[in-house]
């Protein structure tokens, strides 16, 4: 099993802006609100949060193929 990724560049797909977030390991997070344009991203349909639908990198509980958190 490869390790777990915990850093995730999150691309707000409003404005282009990109930043890099630690992801959190004992939750979702279905809000993120963009720094930029202050956009508030929530998870697209059939993604369980803002990294598996906005990051570079899906977040840990999918990473390691145990099914979503919510």
């Amino acid at each position: 099993m490869s390790a777990v990724i915990l850093e995730s560049v999150l691309t707000c797909p409003h404005c282009g802006s990109a930043k890099q977030e630690t992801m959190p390991t004992d939750a979702c997070q279905f809000y993120y609100e963009c720094e930029r344009c202050k956009a508030m991203l929530r998870p697209k349909p059939g993604d369980c949060c803002v990294f598996c639908s906005f990051g570079s990198v899906p977040c840990p509980p999918i990473q390691q193929q145990t099914g979503c958190c919510g």
